[in-house]
């Protein structure tokens, strides 16, 4: 029994495949957008790609972009099908290639879906990746000497600046490392020596921040050096004083500002998802209309349209039994103990078994 049997007119057929023929259009903008979020998601992660570790967190742009640029390869040629549908005659020449076509924009829509999902499923992959880079970001800060090195306190900076935020996931990160470069150290002065001394790999830590991590509403001049020292400052409490420096990590900046452009991207995607899914069932019953059509050969006639010829569990096991027995009947059995039905088979008499022979007289 067919799955959603509708009827169709010769009216409704051309009306369908009009529509049908305008919606292709419609999606081939759509691919175009799949193909700008995409590039615009690569591009995003490109800008801070100093301060991300190498991962598959391009893994999800590249797909969009991939399947972008194949919506509007597809979709054009799908305009193209069902204009021709509104003629019986046109159709015969695509009828061979509608199914297979439907196939593959079966197949094409279910990888929107999976973009769409990996929008939603790569926080976790985009956060190591943050997490890991802004460590070593932060590490080679004090390096702008070394080449390879020398960009990375310009970029630390700016990306403190530009997101509100300080270290890696938080301000206490820059206690860990020494920050600052030896170049710009005094080795005369005593304290540098002691804190030099002070510390088992001799680097110079200091409870203090780069300039970058100074926010600009706070009430009173930045306060970067000694900054768990209340002593050191004049009335200054430095777990009361949330407006002197940024307390939000840049990993926790850069995964907010991140995850808000995929789900925003995410939810574009599944809306064209389903744009295409109806569309997508629209050529279906197109095309099924119109193989009735030609089998019916009443082309000003009615003819049914369905989405599936046979339900759901039937249509499942058939292609199933197609899957398991592809290429078994190519296959020669060589099991101990089966033998081939055409050896050793005895041969019948096509003539008479008991044919009398005629004895020649003898000459006399």
């Amino acid at each position: 029994m067919a799955v959603l049997k509708v009827k169709f007119t010769k009216t409704k057929r051309d009306k369908l495949a009009q529509i049908l023929w305008i919606l292709n259009w419609v999606s081939v903008v759509s691919g175009i957008i799949l193909f700008s979020l995409g590039l615009f998601l690569k591009i995003e992660i490109k800008k801070r790609n100093e301060v991300m570790a190498k991962g598959d967190i391009n893994s999800v742009p590249n797909m969009l972009i991939s399947v972008g640029v194949i919506a509007c390869i597809i979709n054009f040629l799908g305009g193209k099908i069902c204009y021709d549908c509104s003629d019986a005659n046109k159709f015969s020449r695509w009828k061979l290639v509608m199914l297979p076509y439907i196939v593959c924009t079966f197949c094409f829509t279910f990888c929107i879906l999976v973009g769409a999902l990996m929008c939603y499923t790569m926080k976790n992959e985009l956060e190591e990746s943050l997490y890991l880079g802004l460590r070593d970001a932060i590490k080679f800060y004090k390096d702008t000497d070394i080449p390879g090195r020398c960009f990375l306190k310009k970029t630390v900076d700016l990306l403190q600046i530009g997101f509100h935020c300080c270290g890696n996931n938080g301000f206490r990160d820059w206690f860990e490392i020494q920050w600052v470069s030896a170049r710009y150290l005094n080795m005369a002065s005593k304290e540098v020596q002691d804190r030099l001394k002070s510390n088992v790999d001799g680097k110079f830590l200091v409870d203090g921040v780069p300039f970058s991590c100074c926010n600009p509403s706070s009430p009173r001049p930045c306060i970067q050096y000694q900054l768990t020292n209340n002593s050191a400052h004049y009335n200054y409490d430095f777990l009361t004083e949330e407006l002197n420096i940024w307390v939000k990590g840049c990993r926790e900046a850069l995964l907010d500002y991140y995850t808000t452009i995929m789900r925003s991207i995410g939810i574009a995607a599944l809306l064209i998802w389903l744009f295409e899914l109806s569309v997508l069932i629209g050529v279906r019953y197109l095309q099924t209309a119109m193989k009735n059509v030609l089998l019916l050969g009443d082309l000003e006639g009615e003819s049914d349209g369905w989405l599936l010829e046979n339900s759901f569990v039937e249509t499942a096991k058939y292609n199933i039994s197609i899957i398991k027995n592809f290429g078994k009947s190519n296959q020669i059995s060589t099991v101990s103990g089966m033998n081939d039905p055409n050896i050793n088979v005895q041969n019948t008499d096509c003539g008479k078994t008991n044919v009398t022979t005629k004895s020649i007289p003898a000459a006399r």
